[in-house]
């Protein structure tokens, strides 16, 4: 039985003569793709007023579950209740109308417009821009997730762009608000403002179906969990009455595993950073004379806060931005002045933040998206001319060594879910063999055992040699992966510091800007 810290207290005749206290229900919802049955039988319930979560693992149907509530796909099956009312939108202008909200995973943000215009965009009747501007003020401020109404998207960091989803939906004031990892890109900090707003919100009675795996996150702030596998209901549990490691079992349907570490001793220096400085771009974070190096069989640790140069860095590191100052030497070999795929040939890989758009495109398939960064390192062309054969058969290897839930190679980027479109690309990078590889965000959106899965191919590379950075928003996954730990602040990096016996005050220090002596005083 699930405990309702703030379950309210809803009646309604629904038609005879029998009451309900549930603002929301599905009963026997299924739905169907080519080769896929996505959602088998599915029935739950929301009351007012409650944090549900819905748990599975990537790929167990909990996107069409919530597209289904939110009008974006038809059920083949079943009927859902929403007040009292049967619910079958159909599109979400329908779905908005009933009073459903939702926070997408993926941002739907036009990157050369400013926050105001995208949000006006997602709205059916907009209010006047001035008006609508102080509003984007007013409740981004009370939510702790400040954004200013000017701004073009271009400029903003992943957390930042969230924050955009978050306010306009929010501006909506829904009844029933479906939010899909809305924490993943948000500091600690940041998550605990917001889980603050959706308890306040819980407590006027808005009920919230919340999809995240970050299972703490779970126990500590949801009242009920609904998990799926398979696309089936296994159970509806009350989270803070299991463990992390219950519920994981639960929704794998066995025991997970625990990251080893072991096996890994650093050698020589692979990747040594010098005096990096780049540009700000539009309205993003300069670096300021980054330098670090990294050796064989060693992770370094980048944290900070989103918009603080993460994205500056990789770009600068994988050769996208060429031409500044400062070098990146690996092996010995001066990469500074060559583009990406000359630093792929020379074993430098990266796997940037945004899955969808930047390391993978949309309307391509898996096999296609294989190429991309795969072509030269896994010989997937010869004079010119591609090996399709070679590509689906690398695609393959991606899909069957992480365990990429897909109808198969041929099946497009954008059609998988966040995070089965994660283990793809950072299986992609990793099944290459770099001699380097830098990584940012390389468990956003991805299930408990998947991210366990990924954190422990990235240690397994690592001691297969090969130097590895992880830049990271995650502290509890920078502090299990990393040997050394540096935090990136306002595109200064302070200098690396062995992760072993660092506190989180220490980090909190250091993510603040405040290096050397000052966190040497709070270790004593």
């Amino acid at each position: 039985m699930c405990g309702h810290r703030n379950r309210l207290t809803y009646e309604k005749d629904n038609g005879d003569g029998v009451t309900t206290s549930e603002l929301f229900r599905a009963d026997g919802l299924a739905k169907s793709y080519p080769g896929v049955r996505a959602n088998d039988n599915v029935s739950f319930s929301v009351a007012p007023g409650e944090i549900h979560a819905l748990l599975g693992e990537n790929g167990a149907g909990k996107s069409t579950l919530v597209k289904m509530i939110y009008g974006l796909v038809r059920p083949d099956q079943g009927r859902m209740m929403l007040g009292g009312q049967l619910h079958a939108p159909a599109d979400p202008r329908a779905a908005r109308a009933s009073g459903v909200g939702m926070v997408f995973q993926h941002f739907s943000l036009f990157d050369a417009l400013t926050v105001a215009e995208n949000i006006a965009l997602g709205m059916d009747s907009p209010p006047p821009r001035a008006d609508l501007s102080r509003r984007i003020t007013e409740v981004s401020a009370a939510y702790g997730l400040p954004l200013n109404p000017a701004r073009r998207i271009a400029s903003l960091s992943a957390g930042e762009r969230q924050r955009v989803e978050i306010v306009r939906c929010l501006l909506s004031n829904p009844r029933l608000l479906i939010m899909d990892e809305p924490t993943s890109v948000l500091t600690p900090q940041e998550a605990e403002i917001l889980f603050a707003t959706l308890r306040q919100l819980a407590a006027q009675g808005t009920s919230i179906l919340y999809i995240s795996h970050k299972l703490d996150e779970i126990r500590t702030h949801c009242d009920c969990a609904t998990i799926l596998r398979q696309g089936r209901v296994v159970g509806t549990v009350s989270p803070a009455e299991h463990s992390a490691r219950e519920l994981a079992a639960m929704m794998v349907g066995a025991e997970m595993r625990l990251v080893d570490r072991s096996g890994r001793q650093a050698g020589e220096v692979v990747l040594t950073v010098a005096g990096l400085t780049s540009a700000a771009g539009l309205e993003g974070t300069a670096l300021k004379n980054v330098g670090f190096q990294v050796r064989a069989g060693e992770i370094l640790g980048i944290g900070g806060v989103a918009g603080n140069g993460q994205e500056e860095l990789i770009a600068a590191l994988s050769g996208e931005t060429t031409g500044r100052p400062g070098t990146v030497v690996m092996d010995g070999r001066d990469l500074s002045s060559q583009g990406p795929e000359a630093r792929r040939r020379a074993g430098l890989l990266a796997a940037p933040e945004d899955r969808l758009g930047h390391a993978a495109v949309p309307d391509m398939s898996l096999t296609e998206n294989a190429i991309l960064t795969g072509a030269t390192r896994q010989g997937l062309q010869k004079n010119g001319i591609l090996d399709h054969r070679a590509a689906r058969s690398f695609a393959e290897r991606i899909i069957a060594a992480f365990d990429v839930r897909t109808p198969g190679p041929g099946t497009a980027a954008g059609a998988l879910s966040g995070g089965n479109l994660q283990k793809f690309v950072i299986g992609r990078e990793i099944l290459q063999e770099p001699r380097a590889l830098v990584v940012n965000q390389p468990t956003w959106g991805v299930d408990a055992g998947a991210a366990a899965a990924i954190r422990q191919a990235l240690l397994d590379l690592a001691g297969r040699g090969a130097a590895v950075v992880v830049i990271s928003q995650d502290l509890d996954e920078l502090l299990e992966l990393s040997d050394r730990f540096a935090a990136l602040n306002n595109g200064v990096l302070s200098p690396p510091v062995p992760t072993e016996g660092l506190t989180l005050e220490q980090v909190g220090l250091m993510l603040g800007g405040a290096h050397g002596m000052e966190v040497a005083h709070v270790a004593a």
